[in-house]
């Protein structure tokens, strides 16, 4: 009997007769993968082209030109399905905040809480985008898949700053105050005006609004507090030693959320140095996790934080999947997912108002034009094993488009060198706006 991957590859859709004359899409095309679906549900054969090329890999980042469309996130959800039952994979790490997935990795795990209502209240203003009906669905079969295997859990983890919620401090003081009593007064001044008190996103409002000389002492107090948690003596026993880890890794993150606020946005340059903190606190957070924890992670990010090579290098210099693969080497593999046309959620420019946005196909000269032309509706190529007629047109930057919380932005569109900046590449020809949570 032939194998089960040629029999899938002869159902396949017979590439486009315009393939055939551009040597460069006829490339594409016969090294391609088709996906069968962008749906977590039923046969998972055709992403074993995304499995091989995770090979050993210890964190794979899948990113997103757009965070507001549906198939972007139902894919990556198939995807870390595959991986956890074909791979090993065990944690599904999304740029969101670190306590809001300590949140979902209670219910995930213990089913603590409810994750609808955890998603409502902490996805918020800088993380408007996350709290949809796709995520939703990912969480609760990371719960089901957990109660099938209680002694071999999958984990959920957030590795952004931008909000930490009172349940990070309440674990860092509850811990002060059972293990060094005599603390708890100074940690509680050092952590005065700072746990919060209204929702996720009037908090975060409402920080940036405090005055810099204002956030910076906070900043100042938080660094404080993390270096006096660290100076504790270890404590006997392994998982004592895990438990300290995971409340110095909280207060840790504590000061990651007042150290990033205690930026001058006004200034360009701090901005740029706050782009680039940021994805090295993102790419160390997902590092500790996998230190902590052994997993193999799939992280989920936009491709401007999961690739290589930045969108604009004046805004963000250094990307968290280049810091990445520094740490790693071939430990990390990057995976862009790009698009042809179709819709997205998004805010206006002022985010203020969340609108659906639609927009068509991509001119001539730009990535999408040659990407839609190959004869699949939705494919997996390992850019990395490319033939030799695609690798010029692979290293040659050109525009990729790019939508990030807002749009339209003063652009949408930069020149991305795709072999360059990802290792793995899906594309899709059409995408459609994501089903938002209703708001709290």
């Amino acid at each position: 009997m032939a194998p089960v991957v040629l029999s899938l590859s002869l159902l396949a859709p017979a590439p486009a007769a315009t393939a055939a004359q551009d040597p460069v899409v006829a490339a594409l095309e016969r090294a391609a993968r088709p996906l069968r679906t962008a749906e977590p549900h039923g046969d998972a054969r055709d992403l074993g082209p995304l499995g091989r090329a995770a090979g050993d890999a210890v964190v794979v980042g899948m990113g997103e030109a757009a965070h507001g469309s549906h198939e972007f996130l139902t894919l990556k959800d198939r995807a870390f399905r595959y991986l956890v039952e074909r791979r090993g994979f065990r944690t599904f790490a999304l740029e969101t905040a670190w306590s809001t997935g300590v949140r979902l990795d209670e219910y995930v795990v213990h089913g603590k809480g409810d994750p609808e209502r955890i998603m409502r209240e902490d996805f918020q203003f800088t993380y408007a985008l996350n709290p949809t009906a796709e995520n939703l669905r990912l969480v609760e079969w990371m719960r089901a898949y957990n109660l099938r295997h209680p002694h071999d859990p999958v984990r959920f983890t957030g590795d952004d700053w931008g909000y930490t919620g009172p349940e990070l401090y309440d674990r860092v003081t509850g811990y002060v105050g059972r293990v060094r009593p005599d603390l708890t007064d100074r940690f509680e001044e050092l952590y005065r005006g700072l746990r919060p008190a209204v929702s996720s996103g009037a908090y975060q409002k409402a920080y940036l609004a405090r005055p810099l000389a204002e956030r910076r002492e906070m900043a100042s107090r938080t660094g404080r507090a993390r270096t006096l948690l660290a100076s504790l003596r270890p404590p006997h026993g392994a998982d004592a030693r895990r438990e300290f880890a995971e409340v110095l890794q909280h207060a840790t993150v504590i000061d990651q959320t007042a150290t990033g606020y205690a930026f001058d946005f006004a200034d360009p340059v701090q901005v740029r140095e706050a782009m680039r903190w940021r994805d090295e606190v993102m790419a160390g957070n997902v590092l500790w996790w996998h230190r902590h924890t052994g997993h193999r992670i799939l992280l989920s990010g936009h491709n401007n934080h999961i690739g290589y090579d930045p969108e604009n290098p004046q805004v963000l210099p250094r990307t968290q999947g280049a810091v990445l693969r520094d740490r790693l080497g071939g430990g990390y593999l990057s995976v862009g997912l790009t698009f042809g046309q179709g819709s997205f959620k998004a805010t206006d420019p002022e985010e203020v108002h969340m609108l659906t946005h639609t927009v068509g196909p991509m001119g001539p000269g730009s990535n999408e034009h040659t990407l839609d032309r190959v004869g699949y509706d939705r494919w997996v190529l390992d850019l990395r094993t490319a033939p030799a007629a695609a690798r010029h047109w692979l290293a040659g930057a050109r525009p990729l488009r790019t939508v990030g919380t807002s749009y339209p932005e003063p652009r949408n569109a930069f020149d991305i060198a795709l072999g360059r900046c990802f290792d793995v590449l899906i594309h899709q020809d059409r995408v459609r706006a994501v089903e938002l949570l209703p708001a709290p």
